[in-house]
């Protein structure tokens, strides 16, 4: 096992080294300034956006879609993930999550652009889109290597990476701790009520995240909020070691064993890698069910797709960063992972309250990830075969993934996950950049039309 986790280690640290960084980075930088601030100047249409009615071609509405990549996104990176993130690079961490997920707003945009444009039907006439559908239909039947390389990295994440282990273990702990029921019983109930949605196909899936997603939201950010108005006083404190050690050459992280030094390279690394995990910008995953979609407008579902990034990790994981940074914990004990959030969430409310916060919040977040990722592994699949008679061997495999996962260890799950993530990263990334002169197009013919509505300009009119 520890050569395992050595050449875990040593793979997940090459893959996520400054090129991949720089690659995410950029991409996110480039569609920023080519599209205008988009993320900023439309993001209020963004946002009535998700409530609009949208009369289009599509297996679900637009808010289904939303509600399903949140669920997908919002899992354990988001609570579990941050306090990893926090103990491995520090405060400063919080920073550069906060910085790839601001830059990743228009990467997700741009994905779920194309995902709408290039999407097409498969046998059963139900939509079929994502990275491997751009880069085969937008870039050329030259780049299916491509489109297949992405395709066969998305189901070894959505079996062996986010889909499956980190979320089950996260859950089963969770509830070990805080009810103490047995882990294999909840592995159990889990691997049970997976396959009771999962076999019912998107309309299932979508029909759950729009249930569960808004009532755990409220649930867990009401309550961090809550923590955070009782301690108050450590907020300042807590912003200040997070822009200080964000551009620190070198960190100090305390703990009850000691200091830990830590280089500004881990600290980047480890922020912008885990704001990857939670939001999926750049991931190719969330176009997947963009596509399917009820819409007319390929422009429109990328703004709506834009606010799941918002909602993840500028809202969601700051909330969990906040709490745990403010209180102090960091400084006094080596905890990591959930027992550390678990501690934090607890000091400021009776009777464990803290605790059933957290277990709640896991329980939820990490079933709807392994919901979504069962449809994006699926999509993927159908993609490879050419057949939906696949479908039903890959959710079997899911399923006994699921079975499996309560009885592996943390360690090797998330460098795993973190590998699996950066696999797919790299075809996807290529098609956007290849793919930006479509982009940036359908973003200006969908303005141009708007303010021509707006101002009632002759067709033949041209909007500066």
């Amino acid at each position: 096992m520890e050569v395992i986790m050595e050449v875990l280690e040593k793979f997940q640290a090459f893959i996520w080294g400054p090129p991949t960084l720089l690659l995410l980075l950029g991409t996110g930088i480039y569609f920023t300034v080519t599209l205008k601030g988009i993320q900023l100047f439309k993001f209020p249409k963004a946002l009535k956006a998700i409530f609009e009615k949208e009369e289009g071609v599509g297996d679900v509405s637009a808010f289904a879609t939303l509600c399903t990549t949140l669920a997908a996104d919002i899992g354990t990176g988001s609570i579990v993930g941050v306090a990893t993130a926090l103990r491995i690079g520090g405060p400063g961490a919080m920073f550069w999550m906060w910085v790839s997920a601001f830059f990743g707003m228009t990467t997700k945009y741009a994905e779920s652009v194309l995902a709408v444009k290039y999407r097409t039907k498969d046998e059963n006439g139900q939509m079929a889109g994502g990275p491997m559908y751009y880069i085969q239909n937008g870039m050329g039947k030259k780049y299916i290597w491509l489109a297949k390389l992405f395709a066969i990295f998305g189901v070894f994440t959505a079996l062996l990476g986010c889909g499956t282990f980190p979320q089950v273990n996260a859950i089963t702990e969770s509830v070990n701790l805080a009810f103490h029921i047995p882990i294999a019983l909840v592995g159990a109930i889990v691997t049970v009520l997976t396959a009771i949605v999962i076999l019912g196909g998107i309309q299932s899936i979508s029909k759950v995240a729009q249930f569960v997603v808004p009532f755990m939201a409220i649930f867990f950010i009401g309550g961090s909020v809550l923590i955070l108005g009782m301690n108050y006083q450590a907020l300042p404190d807590a912003f200040r070691q997070i822009f200080t050690c964000a551009f620190s050459a070198e960190s100090m992280l305390g703990g009850a064993a000691g200091a830990t030094v830590v280089s500004l390279m881990t600290v980047i690394r480890t922020g912008v890698a885990r704001g990857v995990y939670t939001n999926e910008a750049g991931l190719g995953s969330s176009p997947i069910v963009a596509a399917a979609a009820k819409t007319n407008s390929c422009v429109k579902q990328g703004l709506i797709s834009m606010t799941s990034v918002f909602f993840t990790t500028l809202v969601t994981c700051t909330m969990t960063g906040l709490v745990i940074i403010s209180s102090g914990l960091m400084d006094t004990t080596d905890l990591s992972g959930s027992p550390l959030v678990t501690q934090a969430y607890n000091m400021h409310l009776s009777h464990n309250i803290g605790m059933y916060i957290v277990a709640v919040g896991i329980i939820f977040f990490s079933f709807t990830t392994i919901l979504g990722w069962s449809y994006y592994g699926e999509r993927c699949i159908v993609y490879l075969t050419g057949s939906l008679k696949s479908v039903k061997v890959f959710k079997v495999l899911y399923i006994i993934a699921i079975a499996a996962a309560p009885f592996l260890t943390l360690e090797p799950i998330w460098l795993l996950a973190d590998i699996t993530n950066a696999l797919m990263i790299l075809p996807n990334l290529v098609a956007l950049l290849s793919l930006r002169k479509v982009i940036i197009n359908e973003t200006r013919k969908y303005f141009d039309k708007l303010e021509r509505e707006t101002i009632k300009l002759p067709k033949n009119a041209v909007v500066e």
